[in-house]
């Protein structure tokens, strides 16, 4: 996604007119001053319990906005606030009001992020606190929100001032939100958008979108604001109301790509160029900054509660990702591949955030490069063997936001510092770390489904050293400070497979035993391949492509031939299910995936003009797009 056009209403405009608008028809809570609402006829409810007091729709996702703050509290703003629109204002008590704010009273800040704001030991802490509640939170996290949707007042300040803070904070933190919006609809003009002025019945022009994903336009808007989408030649039009941070497609995104194979023997000499060069790749970084190269994590409650909450939201607009041109690191010319772009100003706060638990994991000071996603795989999705940006991905993030209704697990693939396999299965809300310009990383299985289809949605994120640039791998003057990368010959595994078992027992979620491996060297974590697979040269990373076309591969033979489980029946078929094979696996007919194309252009004689690109994060410059919207470096507190 490139940065929006330079005619997209700017920041300050769109606050002024926010703030202007908040005694009228969207905020309809403050007097004409702005700073001191009236009191309602009726004070908010007040309650004890999240779960059990908030209103959850079919999913347990919270069905709307809410407004929450500590109950009895008549000396704060928030006694007389009604809340704005699609939001509902909650007095909290007992547990929820724990959960929501375990700073309350204490004179910390919340989550320890803004340490130079946190009163004396022996500072009486008369603060005013409140929080904003996200539509679309799951229930097992609702409560728990990131602290820039906190808000704290000042101690022992003139109740005009307590309004005027709280109003600013409630404007720009819950009301304020991200609009981006996409043309799949009129490929040969922009669609006009016009904002709609509810007080005056007036249409203003706010922007034009150009055809494709590339020319995503985003803006700032806030809860309510009406928007129609329109380009007269062609009649098309339609009406958005802004119910939360969006989005939004208009019209059919056309296949993730236009590029058709002749046969499966053509795919199959691509993929060995690719293998080749992240081969060569992977063998050139030296510097490493774990012994393994990978570890799994979890995400912290506050961020997940906002990423799935998002994801959640948007998950009807999404799109095919747009693939022409980018190499054949997720096979898209067997299944399409979804996409929901993150608005910059949601995803410059999750960035830092993460940073902070990647740079605890590898030891070093780090610095953002880039985050791409939401990507959503769906039944069939493949990705092969490779590594990623050498200037840029020195150490890097799988975040899993959501996934459902999988047949199996879908595991990823880590080679470590031995190119030993390992397989980690990740549940939503599981993160891996991984050094991902040197050990090469895949999803080579095919995503295998339960009756109706799955989705598997996944966020990547990238850092390098602060002081290193893009040569950080040329320094390896700290390697000495990091645990040392457990090689070839130092584990009984690597003499004597035997070292490391797999259960006999059959899972039916489970068939391969995926993280079920026992090693007698602990050094080797619980991750290894049930498979016991390792590459030993380049055209290993071909043969287990091929061989792990069909999902049950279960490893090779004395004799190298492939070995697979029998296949457990899906839920709800009547017969036993056979195993979902891609078409690079055996039973293969290229009639049925393949259309001769005589004006298939070659990608040229050499890989390497689109080698270096990896699969997590083509086509757009998250520096860029932070740079138009002049978010800077946000501080930590803030997000």
């Amino acid at each position: 996604m490139r940065s929006p056009s330079p005619s997209i209403l700017t920041n300050s405009y769109l606050l002024a007119l926010g703030l202007l608008l908040c005694g009228s028809s969207l905020c309809a809570n403050a007097d004409d001053s702005g700073l001191s609402p009236p009191a309602p006829t009726v004070l908010p409810d007040v309650v004890t319990s999240i779960a059990n007091d908030l209103k959850f729709d079919e999913n347990q996702k919270l069905a709307q906005h809410y407004l929450v703050f500590p109950a009895n509290r008549p000396d704060c703003p928030t006694i007389y606030w009604k809340a704005g629109y699609g939001t509902s204002a909650i007095a909290l008590e007992g547990d929820a009001l724990a959960k929501v704010f375990p700073h309350y009273g204490n004179g910390l800040s919340y989550l320890g992020r803004d340490k130079e704001n946190e009163l004396d030991e022996d500072e009486e802490d008369t603060r005013c606190m409140a929080a904003c509640l996200e539509k679309g939170t799951d229930i097992a996290l609702a409560g728990h929100t990131m602290p820039r949707y906190h808000f704290v007042g000042e101690n022992d300040e003139q109740t005009i001032n307590k309004s005027k803070e709280f109003n600013e904070w409630y404007t720009l933190s819950c009301l304020k939100v991200e609009v981006c919006l996409i043309n799949y609809a009129v490929e040969e003009r922009p669609l006009e958008v016009f904002w709609l002025n509810e007080a005056t019945n007036e249409f203003i022009s706010t922007t034009k979108v150009n055809y494709s994903e590339r020319n995503t336009a985003c803006f700032h808007s806030y809860l309510g604001h009406k928007f129609v989408v329109k380009d007269e030649e062609s009649g098309f039009e339609e009406t958005i109301t802004i119910e939360h941070a969006i989005t939004r497609a208009f019209g059919t995104s056309p296949p993730s790509s236009s590029q058709r194979f002749d046969d499966i023997e053509q795919v199959e000499e691509k993929v060995k160029l690719a293998f080749a060069h992240e081969w060569r790749k992977h063998k050139n970084v030296k510097r490493t900054f774990s012994s393994l190269g990978f570890a799994k994590g979890r995400l912290p409650d506050d961020v997940f509660a906002n990423m799935g909450a998002f994801y959640y939201n948007n998950q009807h607009y999404v799109v095919n990702e747009e693939w022409n041109g980018k190499g054949l690191f997720v096979n898209w010319w067997e299944t399409d591949i979804k996409f929901v772009a993150i608005p910059g100003g949601i995803k410059l706060p999750w960035q830092l955030r993460l940073m902070e638990l990647v740079s605890e994991w590898s030891g070093v000071e780090l610095e953002q490069t880039s985050m791409y996603g939401l990507r959503q795989y769906e039944e069939g999705a493949r990705l092969i063997s490779h590594v990623d940006r050498l200037p840029t991905h020195a150490v890097s993030l799988i975040v899993n936001i959501a996934q459902e209704n999988l047949l199996n697990p879908w595991p990823v693939e880590v080679f470590d510092h031995a190119d030993r396999l390992h397989e980690v299965d990740m549940e939503a809300g599981d993160i891996v770390y991984y050094e991902s310009a040197k050990n090469l990383h895949s999803r080579n299985r095919p995503l295998t489904c339960k009756k109706g289809g799955c989705r598997f949605v996944n966020l990547f994120t990238h850092y390098r050293p602060v002081h290193d640039g893009s040569t950080w791998h040329e320094n390896l003057s700290d390697m000495p400070n990091r645990p040392p990368p457990l090689l070839e010959g130092q584990t009984a595994y690597d003499t004597e497979p035997s070292a490391c078992r797999s259960p006999d027992v059959n899972f039916r979620d489970n068939i391969l035993g995926i993280g079920k491996v026992q090693c007698q060297d602990k050094s080797l974590g619980p991750y290894m391949s049930p498979t016991m697979f390792k590459l030993r040269e380049e055209g290993d990373m071909f043969r287990w492509w091929k061989a792990t076309a069909n999902p049950n591969f279960m490893g090779f033979d004395e004799n190298n031939e492939p070995i697979y489980k029998e296949a457990m029946p899906r839920e709800g078929d009547d017969d036993e299910r056979e195993a979902l094979v891609s078409p690079a696996g055996a039973g293969f007919d290229a009639e049925d995936y393949y259309e001769d194309d005589d004006e298939y252009e070659e990608y040229g004689d050499e890989y390497e003009e689109y080698g270096d690109e990896d699969e997590d994060e083509l086509g757009f410059d998250h520096q860029d797009y932070i740079e138009y919207h002049e978010y800077g470096q946000a501080r930590s507190s803030e997000l």
